[in-house]
């Protein structure tokens, strides 16, 4: 940290806003970790942005006491890509929820994705649309019946990360509103990575969606029904530790340790796997019978971040045929030579 930074606290990043969610909403939790973390990023208060789009999870900019943009709806990855592009210097962070991100606003969080642009996503999945009062979302369950679907959803739900996993992400990674230590661990390892990172972090709704996360959350469940993935070392789980993942050909398989099986046999935790098929079935592992869910880093690898790419692309040009006059070629006629 710089000697001429100033000393933050969580009270430097909080605004004189009324927070207003439902009581009892797990956004509470995030925005309380999201302003823990900033101030121990050593990163000046002035360079942060916080971009948002429509949705509950968007009125995130109005309580963080930086500089933020509430866009439209879908649209806070293409706002947030042109922050990062102009001025690469900034901390640019993106606040979003499974309807915002994966619907109307799908193929601009994909694209931003696969670019790699600089910039942080944080994906508040409770798997209902709750601003507008309850309807199914890309993440609901098959059968969720909603007030849009009195008869329950046809649709097949989106596995976030596997979505960005799809669209080769750098850093993907998720956590849960309610596991608040383990949340702010995540937040600062995103924080860290270079460039896009996508953190899905698993939200309940109290009022349209209560419930959606109990079997993760249960003091009495949660060890048996989730992971912690830690890089190099072995995926272990279950509340006495005696259960593990392992490879059985392209699949993976749950497997109790003893009678022959050690922890030398499972698989060991490698989060800069360059392949993303590894990451990629470890995002789908819960979606099978007695596997459970992970919960950490899935992924994180270096590649060239968008910003850096345009910016030594403009350079290089530069350097060959000199700095533009944008002025000059507005005034120079109706035709306009373009080479």
């Amino acid at each position: 940290m710089s000697a001429t930074l100033p000393v933050y606290t969580k009270k430097d990043f909080q605004t004189d806003q009324e927070v207003r969610w439902c009581p009892g909403c797990g956004d509470y939790a995030i925005l309380s970790a999201v302003q823990q973390v900033f101030p121990e990023l050593g990163v000046p208060r002035e360079r942060f942005v916080v971009v948002s789009g429509i949705g509950c999870s968007s009125r995130f900019p109005y309580y963080m006491n930086t500089f933020g943009f509430h866009t439209i709806h879908g649209r806070a990855p293409a706002v947030a890509t042109g922050i990062k592009i102009a001025r690469p210097e900034l901390e640019v962070w993106i606040a979003t929820g499974d309807g915002d991100a994966l619907s109307i606003g799908g193929n601009h969080t994909i694209h931003m994705l696969r670019r790699n642009v600089g910039i942080k996503v944080l994906l508040f999945n409770n798997r209902i649309y709750g601003l507008t009062k309850g309807q199914y979302s890309p993440t609901s369950e098959i059968g969720k019946k909603a007030k849009s679907t009195p008869y329950g959803s046809l649709d097949r739900p989106f596995n976030p990360l596997s979505l960005a996993l799809g669209a080769e992400a750098t850093f993907v990674a998720r956590s849960v509103d309610v596991f608040v230590p383990h949340m702010k661990a995540v937040l600062k390892k995103a924080a860290a990575h270079g460039g896009s990172a996508f953190v899905e972090i698993l939200q309940n709704c109290n009022i349209f969606n209560d419930g959606a996360w109990d079997n993760l959350t249960d003091k009495e469940l949660r060890d048996d029904h989730t992971i912690a993935l830690e890089h190099g070392k072995p995926l272990v789980f279950g509340k006495a530790k005696d259960r593990g993942i392992r490879m059985k050909g392209l699949e993976l398989e749950v497997v109790k340790l003893g009678d022959g099986v050690s922890e030398q046999d499972l698989i060991v935790h490698d989060e800069r796997h360059p392949n993303p098929a590894y990451a990629f079935l470890l995002s789908r592992m819960d979606q099978a019978p007695g596997f459970p869910t992970p919960l950490g880093v899935l992924r994180a690898v270096d590649a060239p971040s968008y910003e850096k790419q345009i910016a030594d692309q403009l350079k290089a040009v530069a350097s060959k045929k000199g700095n533009g006059d944008l002025a000059r070629l507005l005034r120079a006629g109706d035709t306009w030579e373009v080479r």
